[in-house]
This record gives C-alpha cells, sequence and structure tokens, in this order.
C-alpha cells in the first residue's frame, strides 16, 4: 500500500514495492512508473519467467535493483546471474539485455542528468 503525504512533507513511501505492481501474465512484461521529475525516473517491472529486455541502451545513467526472481543480466560484454537482492549501476549508453529466468521484478531507476 502506497502511503502519500502532504507536499509540505514531499515525499512518497511504499510498504511493500513488489504488491504495487500489477498481476504479471503468462508471456507478458509489466510495468508501472512509481516517480518520475526533472532528475530521477523510477519505475517497477514485473516479467513472467521467459520474457526479455533485449539489448538496448539508455541515454542516461540507470541503476536495476532485483527485488525478487532470477534473470540473466547482459551488462556490456558480461552475464551475470541475478537474483533476489542484486544491485547494479549502469553508466549512459552501456549495452544491457534481460532475462527472466524465474517470474521476476525489478525495480529501474533512470538518472536524469
Amino acid at each position: 500500500m502506497k502511503t502519500e503525504i502532504s507536499a509540505e512533507d514531499n515525499y512518497q513511501y511504499f510498504t511493500n514495492l513488489v504488491a504495487e505492481l500489477p498481476p504479471i501474465h503468462k508471456d507478458s512484461i509489466t510495468s508501472r512508473t512509481l516517480f518520475s521529475n526533472d532528475r530521477i525516473k523510477v519505475i517497477l517491472f514485473g516479467f513472467a519467467s521467459g520474457q526479455e529486455l533485449s539489448e538496448h541502451t539508455a541515454s542516461v545513467p540507470a541503476i536495476i535493483h532485483i527485488l525478487s526472481g532470477e534473470a540473466d543480466v547482459v551488462l556490456g560484454a558480461e552475464k551475470i546471474q541475478a537474483q533476489d537482492g542484486t544491485w547494479a549501476h549502469m553508466p549512459a549508453h552501456l549495452s544491457h539485455s534481460v532475462y527472466a529466468t524465474t517470474d521476476l521484478v525489478m525495480l529501474l531507476i533512470l538518472l536524469h542528468e
């Protein structure tokens, strides 16, 4: 459950990020933007097992954090076996991909410069 505090306090709080994601249907990827401003964008992704984000780059630095599940993550030329708790910072323009080997929940943070 998300709790929003008054504009005066100016923060957002999520009790359970995984619960914020819509159901992950077979053969699909779902996403939900949790926060966005001129400096940062935070997106929660859910992947059904076997789904992938094919190789691509981002124009800004980014952070991925695996919240649950397992994935093959390629960062540049290196393949990483990601699991609950895996965290990675990627500089802008780094080639990367994500392949869910199980149902997967991942937080993506885009850092606008």
